[in-house]
């Protein structure tokens, strides 16, 4: 008995230490892997929120973490060959999601964030946090449109360029993860739409009655007001099938319609949670949309390779791996995230690496790879080291000899094999797309020319005492010299120049190894949950800095950084893979029963409803076939930012 007891006693123990370990991981020193999270470039800052993590050592039994930091990577410059990253803590009202979207309004430098699933599974109440990159601090606001609902794994893309700033996300689910109390997972068929000037939603009809999620929406700056292309994921009218990336869907902003067409080519193969980014020739004779990854709609692993949809001929294009470029196994993985830096470089993020157990996705940066998306670089290489200056576009050989033209342009091949379905969008194409200049509208304390106060020297203090009399002279001083701290603080931590400081005392949110993904990628899953708190430490406007990348940390990273968890390479610029070890695909539950959705009540998203758009398609007799033809409702109610 009395042995049981101290075998029991040093269970818990251990567990406790173990336990506290778990809450004790650093998010960058023991960053192994990152997944669900969501990126933003604004600003030459790469924001990353969210999603979940892992940490090392990684093992088939590993635990999935909620990440309730903010990561932000300064794109100007380098540690080891890619962004250096300073993390931000965030308040535990603070949403920590993953399967959301960030919106960038550049101009008034914020981040809005939307949509996603809580990893504990106790969502909160809907509101809309927003990031201010210039005071370091997350905030909400009361935007116009009540009862805006979080949906999770849709398709977000942002209009934000000097002319507007508009956050679209379109599909997704919504879960028991997403909406507090919410019931079975139900698909959506509509797109919300915020924009970010008139602090306003509004719910915007898709192309028809489907559900869809798990694709990817790009925005294209073409056309009277841009192109939204939508492709992939999944759709629910046969119980989750999809028609494959040859079934494109085009958005139209300016005149709200939604028009189809067919894509041809080398066509991938139908996958979901892939990531995608775009680059256009520099005399946008084609806009290039690289896909990159994903994983399987039946059985397997996923994918790991490249894509290109160039537009506007609506062409596939297998970027990566061609023969030429003597490429055995890639490294499949989903999840992940692209965004495209100077109109040239993806950096491709984090990912779940199904077929891998034990290998950490390059921690040292954490989890980045990059695509030259025209290999302009020395060795004319697609995976590459980030370079800052590369700023200009190349079109590759590989996308050229298709289309036509050349590196900078010129494309010959410029209209679908058998056509536009539509005139309407061909001639969105052919229109240059110029938006106008915006102003912020707010104050930007570091943009404006006002010149930072500078420090006071023994003289001038000297003739402020003998003028205006010692105690005031000592008032003034001291004012001035912490208004002159206050702003280089502030400027530090915009620019993220502050020291590593240890987040040892701060506790990770775990939950277990996806408890209601759909996925089901993995294994040895705990009977219950462990959960803990989010992090309790202060927003970061008040609270301590970010912390940065250390080299301390381990032995240096190699130099190459193609898609793949191992941490082997060629040097900067290569090509070249190494063998992986293959597992045997695991099955995939079945895809949700589809539901029809209206657009409001207790299902649907609970936004106002725009009356639904054109939806240009063609008839089996050839002929134009308009669906429901109503021109959605663009007014929306101002409210004032909080």
């Amino acid at each position: 008995m009395r042995s049981r007891i101290r075998a029991l006693r040093l269970f818990l123990a251990v567990s406790s230490c173990i336990s506290r370990s778990e809450q004790r991981k650093d998010p960058l020193k023991d960053f192994c892997r990152i997944f669900g999270h969501q990126t933003t470039v604004v600003d030459r800052r790469m924001i990353v929120d969210g999603g979940l993590v892992n940490f090392a050592p990684l093992s088939a039994s590993s635990l999935n973490y909620s990440s309730t930091w903010m990561r932000s990577g300064d794109l100007n410059n380098t540690n080891e060959g890619f962004p250096k990253y300073v993390t931000v803590t965030k308040n535990e009202s603070v949403p920590s999601v993953h399967g959301g979207v960030l919106w960038a309004d550049a101009t008034n430098k914020q981040v809005y964030m939307y949509g996603g699933e809580f990893g504990d599974g106790q969502p909160q109440d809907f509101q809309l946090w927003f990031y201010d990159l210039e005071y370091d601090s997350w905030n909400t606001t009361s935007p116009s449109g009540s009862n805006v609902q979080r949906a999770a794994w849709g398709a977000g893309a942002g209009a934000t360029d000097q002319a507007k700033a508009i956050g679209y996300y379109y599909g997704g689910y919504l879960t028991n993860a997403s909406v507090p109390g919410y019931g079975a997972q139900t698909p959506l068929s509509n797109m919300v739409v915020y924009d970010m000037i008139e602090n306003s939603f509004r719910n915007q009809s898709g192309p028809d009655n489907t559900p869809r999620a798990e694709g990817v929406m790009q925005y294209v700056p073409v056309g009277d007001a841009g192109l939204l292309v939508y492709f992939g994921g999944l759709e629910f009218p046969n119980g989750g099938s999809s028609r494959g990336p040859q079934e494109i869907l085009v958005y139209s902003i300016g005149d709200d319609l939604w028009y189809r067409q067919t894509a041809t080519g080398d066509i991938p193969e139908q996958r979901r949670r892939f990531c995608a980014g775009l680059a256009h020739a520099q005399d946008r004779s084609s806009f290039n949309i690289y896909l990159y990854g994903g994983a399987s709609i039946g059985d397997g692993v996923g994918f790991g390779d490249v894509y290109v949809l160039s537009l506007p001929s609506f062409t596939w294009i297998k970027f990566w791996p061609r023969p030429e470029d003597g490429v055995g196994a890639t490294f499949p993985h989903h999840s992940l995230s692209c965004d495209v830096v100077g109109n040239s470089q993806m950096i491709i993020m984090g990912g779940h690496f199904p077929n891998m157990t034990n290998d950490c996705d390059m921690p040292m940066v954490y989890g980045q790879h990059g695509l030259d998306l025209g290999k302009n670089n020395p060795l004319g290489a697609k995976w590459a080291s980030y370079n800052p200056n590369l700023t200009t576009y190349q079109v590759p050989t590989e996308i050229a000899r298709t289309i036509g033209g050349g590196p900078t342009g010129g494309a010959t091949v410029t209209t679908p094999v058998a056509g536009f379905r539509e005139r309407d969008l061909q001639v969105q194409f052919a229109r240059e797309y110029n938006p106008s200049s915006r102003t912020p509208t707010r104050h930007l304390p570091l943009e404006t020319g006002e010149p930072a106060p500078e420090p006071e020297g023994p003289s001038r203090r000297a003739v402020i005492g003998g003028a205006v009399g010692g105690s005031l002279g000592a008032l003034l001083v001291v004012g001035g010299m912490g208004f002159f701290l206050f702003r280089r603080r502030l400027r530090n931590r915009v620019y993220g120049v502050q020291q590593l400081q240890s987040r040892d005392d701060q506790p990770v949110s775990e939950i277990p190894s996806h408890p209601r993904d759909r996925l089901r990628l993995y294994t040895n899953v705990p009977a219950q949950p462990i959960q803990h708190s989010h992090s309790q430490s202060q927003i970061q406007s008040s609270g301590s800095p970010p912390s940065e990348w250390s080299s301390q940390w381990g032995s240096p990273v190699p130099e190459y950084y193609g898609p793949s968890p191992q941490q082997g390479g060629q040097g900067d610029f290569s090509d070249t893979k190494h063998a992986s070890l293959m597992q045997p695909p695991q099955e995939l539950p079945p895809c949700p029963e589809p539901q029809e959705l209206p657009c409001t009540g207790p299902k649907g998203t609970g936004l106002p409803c725009s009356p639904s758009p054109h939806v240009r398609s063609k008839s089996k007799s050839g002929t134009s076939n308009p669906v429901a033809a109503r021109k959605a409702s663009k007014s929306a109610t101002s409210l004032p930012k909080s």
